[in-house]
């Protein structure tokens, strides 16, 4: 492709252009020589090295090179533009610097010396190994300084094998700074040995370099084995030290000297442990300056207290301080920072009054008044616990008339009555009034304690015309429990303060909330209007209360309250509280419990029993001081019962009390399925007040079904009656007794009937035989008189007895066979009663 006209024209200027540059370094000035060795082979963009340019012409603005195979940077450092290989041992450019204003030009000759060549000796096929004999292959550790300024490159180190006296050796090295980060930072002259650096380096970045050096023949093959090589960057103090951070301490006022404030920290990334970080502290301003407060340990940087502070006179201090390293030397590096300090408050001034004494004025029976104001003086931190006031009264108020308290806007102590004065009683108060913080006072190192500043108050009262007082504001009188209507007790009094007495003045009650009392306006005496009952709702522990009005001429008046505290008298009996419910399936009875309203002396504990004829039915024992456990005897069915308990207190007191039972056939009661106590029928016989004509007409009805019976009587014995006998006559005794009950002439052979009987004819009807069978129409039990005794039977639950099992094995016969009337009468009146007792007792639906 052939070259553009626009590009050939470009070319032939440049041509001229670099010509007339060669032309003018021969009339222009030159500097020193450079010489740099480099290796015999150099890649593109490879730094050669630098130059130092501002040490020949510092105003230069243009450079150039006048080999085009290498490049010139501001800096001096030397770049190629491509790959070369030095065929000869030296090769010479020059760099043009010139001042296009001032019309100047310089040059400087540089020289590239590559190292010489060698003729490579042949190793003998027959040499299979190389003597390994003295060599210098291991060099002492060599270092580089940090921010080294060159020139570059820089000879650091050189490595040689004594192999090379035999043989053509090849250097070469690898690790960090080779071929591995940062690269190209060494090299090395692949046929003396000699290491090179190329350019500056930071310790702060790379502190030491370890690399792997090698020595080969040109066949490859290593006659030693690898060398490991340390470069170590030597450290250049360019770092300064730099505090951590702006800091803030605080500390108390009035500490004591040597208390640690606080400690400031720097730090230096120079090499630790060597001058370049060895660092010093200084205080190089206190402001404010006077008095000197702080000072600081110049190895540690801990800033301690030399004079105590007091925050009243400089709330807090700012403290230039300076780091320098090189142990503090003037040419070593530095940084500053500032320190502030707050001073910390105590409570070291004690508040005190702005005057020694006041003098205020109150009109008398005013209360809840505020009457004088007292200002302070503290000089400790405003708005805190060191500098908030606290009153006292220390004097004059040992009637606790008087109250103060702080205004927390203002500080000030505000003086108030809280309890009327009495103008005839003092016409002055004098009040020692002390003042104190709310904070506990501190005895810091300028303090040896101090006293409560006091001052004095002079209160005076005025005179009013007041009105009556009622003093003391609660009058109590005893009373007796049951005090019948009509009678009368002492009531409440109250007095005119001018006059010392009642007189003029009239009373009424503004409450008395169950009506108890009418009220004599005049002397203000009480008069019962009903019996007085402590169980009244109206008291309370056994108090019963009456406000009471009392007023002058005028209209002024006053209130007080009258307590009526009553004796308790044994006026009640215990009750029965709730009525029960007994599962016949649960494990016990229902707990019953009783109440009585009179007080703990005339109450429990109870005493808890059932009748003669409950207690054939019932089981009562008791379970604490108010309760008792009721359970039913075996054999009592399933309905609604009530049982008549008497219930005595622990005087004796008490009466008969009807508890309702609901007996049922369930486990719990919650399960029992009758219907509940308030919705059965109440079958008990009513009330009923019969009138004189109604029991005259009763008795009349009476008389006339007597006189009917009577006839019919008659009749009836006139009759024929055919007698039948059974087939065991002779085995019958059949008497006729005309007692009203078996005597002593009851015999065994009397009453004896038979079990078993054939009758021959039709039965007869016997009237009045004590001995012949009896039987119940209604089919519930039959009754007959047989050997052994009076037989009941029940056609229900199948059980006989006898009255000598009744008696025992024969116990109740005497010599002659005969049954006492005491053992008929027992054996016959429970089991009669009983059946009266069941009647009297069932209530049903």
């Amino acid at each position: 492709m052939a070259p553009t006209p626009g590009g050939a024209l470009r070319s032939i200027l440049c041509r001229h252009l670099l010509l007339s540059l060669l032309v003018l370094c021969f009339f222009c000035d030159a500097c020193k020589k450079v010489v740099l060795k480099v290796p015999s082979h150099l890649q593109a963009d490879t730094l050669v090295g630098r130059v130092n340019l501002e040490e020949c012409f510092k105003s230069a603005d243009l450079i150039i090179s006048s080999d085009p195979d290498f490049r010139i940077l501001e800096d001096g450092s030397v770049y190629t533009t491509k790959d070369i290989k030095f065929s000869s041992e030296k090769r010479i450019f020059s760099i043009l610097l010139s001042d296009s204003q001032k019309l100047e030009e310089k040059n400087i000759e540089i020289s590239l010396l590559a190292p010489e060549k060698k003729m490579p000796v042949k190793r003998h096929s027959k040499d299979k190994g190389l003597k390994r004999t003295k060599r210098r292959w291991a060099p002492i550790p060599c270092s580089i300084m940090e921010n080294s300024l060159g020139p570059f490159p820089q000879q650091i180190q050189q490595i040689q094998s004594d192999s090379a006296q035999n043989y053509t050796i090849y250097y070469s090295i690898s690790g960090p700074g080779v071929d591995k980060e940062p690269f190209n930072l060494f090299y090395i002259d692949i046929n003396s040995g000699d290491i090179f650096c190329t350019r500056a380096v930071d310790r702060e970045t790379y502190d030491s370099f370890q690399i792997i050096g090698y020595a080969t023949t040109p066949d490859g093959y290593s006659t030693d084995l690898p060398l490991p090589l340390m470069i170590k960057v030597e450290d250049d103090n360019d770092n300064a030290p730099v505090f951590e951070n702006m800091v803030t301490f605080t500390v108390i006022e009035n500490c004591r000297v040597g208390t640690a404030v606080g400690k400031v920290v720097a730090t230096d990334r120079d090499e630790p442990d060597t001058l370049h970080t060895r660092l010093k502290y200084t205080i190089l301003k206190q402001n404010p300056e006077h008095p000197k407060i702080f000072s600081v340990h110049p190895d540690t940087g801990v800033i301690t207290i030399i004079s105590p502070p007091d925050r009243e006179a400089c709330s807090s201090y700012d403290l230039k301080m300076e780091v320098r390293d090189m142990a503090g030397q003037s040419f070593g590096l530095s940084d500053t920072t500032t320190v502030t300090v707050h001073i910390q408050d105590e409570n070291d001034n004690a508040p005190s009054f702005k005057k020694t004494s006041y003098v205020t004025e109150v009109e008398e029976n005013r209360i809840n008044v505020e009457i004088l104001r007292m200002d302070i003086e503290d000089k400790d931190l405003p708005n805190t616990p060191h500098s908030r006031a606290k009153y006292i009264i220390l004097r004059g108020n040992e009637n606790g008339q008087f109250q103060i308290t702080t205004d927390p806007m203002t500080n000030s102590g505000i003086l108030c009555v809280v309890k009327p004065l009495d103008f005839e009683a003092s016409r002055q108060v004098i009040l020692q009034v002390g003042v104190v913080n709310e904070a506990e006072f501190s005895k810091g190192a300028n303090n040896r304690g101090v006293s409560t500043c006091t001052t004095v108050v002079t209160v005076n009262v005025k005179n009013v015309d007041e009105g009556p007082e009622c003093q003391p504001p609660v009058t109590v009188i005893e009373s007796q429990d049951g005090m019948p209507a009509g009678k009368e007790i002492l009531g409440y009094k109250a007095r005119d303060p001018e006059t010392f007495n009642s007189e003029d003045l009239t009373y009424r009650m503004l409450q008395d909330e169950d009506h108890w009392f009418e009220m004599d306006r005049k002397t203000g005496n009480l008069k019962t209007t009903k019996i007085l009952d402590r169980e009244s709702r109206f008291v309370k522990n056994n108090q019963y209360n009456v406000t009471v009005l009392a007023v002058d001429k005028i209209g002024r008046s006053c209130t007080g309250t009258l307590v009526v505290r009553l004796e308790d008298i044994n006026d009640h009996s215990p009750v029965i509280k709730d009525n029960v419910t007994i599962c016949r399936h649960g494990d016990e009875g229902a707990v019953i419990e009783a109440m009585d309203r009179d007080g703990p002396t005339n109450g429990p504990p109870f005493d808890f029993k059932l009748d003669n004829l409950s207690n054939k039915l019932w089981i009562l024992r008791k379970k604490s001081d108010t309760t008792a456990i009721i359970q039913p005897r075996e054999g009592l069915k399933s309905d609604f019962y009530s049982v008549p308990i008497r219930i005595n207190d622990r005087h004796g007191n008490g009466e008969v009390s009807h508890l309702g039972v609901r007996l049922c056939d369930c486990t719990l009661p919650s399960e029992c399925k009758m219907k509940p106590f308030g919705q059965v029928r109440d079958v008990s016989p009513p009330n009923i007040h019969l009138g004189r004509w109604a029991i005259l007409s009763m008795v009349l009805g009476s008389a006339m079904l007597l006189c009917s019976l009577f006839v019919c009587f008659c009749v009836t014995t006139q009759k024929t009656v055919q007698k039948c006998f059974p087939e065991d006559i002779a085995q019958q005794n059949l008497i006729v007794s005309n007692t009203e009950a078996p005597g002593e002439e009851v015999t065994e052979a009397n009453i004896r009937l038979p079990t078993q009987t054939t009758n021959i004819c039709e039965p007869i009807i016997s009237i009045g035989t004590l001995g012949g069978q009896g039987t119940k129409t209604g089919g519930q039990q039959s009754f007959e008189m047989v050997k052994g005794g009076y037989t009941l039977e029940s056609t229900k639950s199948g059980g006989h007895q006898t009255l000598e099992s009744y008696k025992g094995s024969g116990q109740g016969l005497g010599d002659n066979g005969r049954y006492a009337y005491t053992d008929w009468h027992s054996f016959t009146q429970p089991r009669l009663g009983e059946e009266s007792i069941r009647g009297h007792t069932l209530i049903k639906n």
